[in-house]
C-alpha cells in the first residue's frame, strides 16, 4: 500500500496481489458477468455479416471513451467525417476517429501472435495520439484533481516502467488460474497505476480491456460499449482506484469492473437488438420497392454508417450515378432516409437508425 501522493509509486508490486481475490462476493458478481457476456457473443452471431454494427458501436465508444478524457464531439460529425475522410475535419473530430483506428490496430497486433504484449499497448497509444512516441521519459509526473489542484497521485519513475510493463505483460498473458474477468480487473488496475505514457493512458487501457475479452474468445467482436458506464459512475470508478492504491482493497475495484461489464452487456445486448429490429423493418420495405433492386445489399450499406452519399454506393458498385441516385430518392420517398444539402452534397440519413444510436443510454 502506498499513501505519499506527491512521491513516485517506485514500489507498486508486480501482479498478482498476495491477498484473497475470489471472494464469495466476487465469485458470484463475475458468474453474472460471464453469463451476460455468453448472450453478448451469441447475440453477435445472429449478424448476418460479422463486421456490420462494428462502425456504430465502436464510434458510440469511442465518443465516450474520449469524453472521460474531454474530448468531446457530436455524432453526426463523426459519421460525416467517416464517409468524406479527405475533408476538412475539426481537431476534436479526428481525436475520436484515431480511437477507431487504434482499436482495430490493436486487434490486429493481437491476432499476429495471440498475445498482448507492451508493443500492443504503445501501437495503441500512438495511433490514439497520432503520433510515433513510446513510455513516458519525463520524471516528475504527477496526476492532479482539477477542482482542487491536489496531487492524488504520482506513478512509478520513467526508469521503472520497462520492468513493470514486462511484469504486466507476463500477468496478461499467463496466470490461467484466476477467472478471467478477475484478472481484466486486475491488469486494467496495473496498467493505470504504471501510468506508462505522458498521454492515453485512460483510452489506451480501454481498449486493452476489449481486446483481453476477446483474446479470452468471451466476446468476438469488439462490441462491449464500455465507457458509458465510467462515464456515468467516474468519481466511483476514480475511487475504487486510488483505494487499491492507498488501502489494498481489491474487492470493491473487481467488483465495480464486474458491474461494469454486466450493465455494458446489458446496454449492448439490447442496442443490438435494436438495431436488427429496425433493419429488418428496413429491409421488407426496401423489397417493395423494385425486384431489380439489390435490397439486402443495400440494407447492409444502411446500417453500416447512419449518413451515405451518391458516391458512397457508387463506389459499392450499385450501379450508376443515375440509378443509384434513384434508389436513394425512392427511399426518402418511403421515409426511410431524410435528405441533407451539405455544401454540395446530398446526404441521405438513416434519421431512425440516427435516433436509436444518439439517445441515452
Amino acid at each position: 500500500m502506498w499513501i505519499n501522493a506527491g512521491q513516485p509509486y517506485n514500489d507498486l508490486p508486480d501482479l498478482p496481489p498476495i491477498t484473497e481475490l475470489e471472494t464469495s462476493a466476487v465469485l458470484k458478481k463475475a458468474i453474472g458477468a460471464n453469463k451476460f457476456l455468453a448472450e453478448l457473443k451469441g447475440s453477435c452471431l445472429r449478424l448476418p455479416n460479422p463486421d456490420l454494427l462494428l462502425n456504430t458501436i465502436i464510434l458510440q465508444e469511442s465518443k465516450d471513451s474520449s469524453a472521460i478524457e474531454n474530448i468531446v464531439t457530436t455524432q453526426d460529425a463523426l459519421y460525416q467525417a467517416i464517409i468524406n475522410p479527405f475533408d476538412s475535419i475539426p481537431s476534436e473530430v479526428k481525436e475520436v476517429l484515431r480511437y477507431r483506428e487504434a482499436m482495430y490496430a490493436g486487434i490486429e497486433d493481437m491476432n499476429e501472435t495471440g498475445l498482448i504484449k507492451s508493443s500492443v499497448a504503445i501501437n495503441i497509444m500512438c495511433r490514439l495520439r497520432g503520433i510515433s512516441v513510446g513510455f513516458r521519459s519525463n520524471p516528475g509526473t504527477q496526476l492532479v484533481n482539477p477542482r482542487s489542484k491536489k496531487i492524488i497521485y504520482s506513478p512509478p519513475d520513467p526508469r521503472l516502467i520497462p520492468d513493470k510493463m514486462a511484469a504486466w505483460e507476463r500477468f496478461v498473458n499467463g496466470y490461467e488460474e484466476y477467472d478471467p474477468l478477475v484478472k481484466m480487473a486486475l491488469m486494467h488496475y496495473q496498467f493505470e497505476a504504471i501510468h506508462p505514457f505522458s498521454d492515453g493512458n485512460g483510452r489506451t487501457g480501454r481498449i486493452l480491456n476489449v481486446l483481453y475479452l476477446m483474446q479470452q474468445n468471451l466476446i468476438t467482436q469488439p462490441v462491449l460499449y464500455h465507457s458509458s458506464y465510467i462515464i456515468q459512475h467516474k468519481s466511483e470508478y476514480y475511487r475504487c482506484l486510488r483505494e487499491v492504491t492507498e488501502k489494498g482493497a481489491w474487492e470493491p475495484w473487481v467488483i465495480f469492473i464486474l458491474e461494469s461489464i454486466i450493465e455494458t452487456s446489458q446496454v449492448t445486448l439490447k442496442f443490438i437488438d435494436k438495431m436488427l429490429a429496425l433493419k429488418e423493418e428496413t429491409l421488407s420495405i426496401i423489397k417493395t420497392l423494385s425486384q431489380k433492386l439489390p435490397a439486402y445489399e443495400l440494407t447492409n450499406v444502411l446500417f453500416s454508417f447512419p449518413y451515405v452519399k451518391i458516391k458512397t454506393l457508387l463506389d459499392n458498385n450499385f450501379g450508376t450515378r443515375p440509378t443509384v441516385t434513384g434508389y436513394l430518392d425512392a427511399l426518402v420517398q418511403k421515409g426511410v432516409l431524410k435528405v441533407s444539402k451539405i455544401g454540395r452534397e446530398n446526404y441521405y440519413i438513416n434519421f431512425r437508425l440516427m435516433n436509436l444510436l444518439t439517445q441515452p443510454k
